[in-house]
């Protein structure tokens, strides 16, 4: 059997269940940002050329 039963795991919000801050909303969030801004300078460096 894989997986768990429902609910289980570490509750929400459980800062002893962190290990790093990889997955965090803001680090994913900062990740897309990032992201997004090396798009929009491509297509600029592009349109300069």
């Amino acid at each position: 059997m894989h997986g768990g039963a429902a609910r289980s795991g570490a509750p929400r919000g459980n800062k002893n269940a962190q290990k790093h801050g990889l997955y965090t909303r803001e680090a994913i969030a900062q990740r897309r940002q990032l992201g997004d801004l090396m798009r929009q300078s491509r297509k600029l460096i592009l349109k300069i050329e």
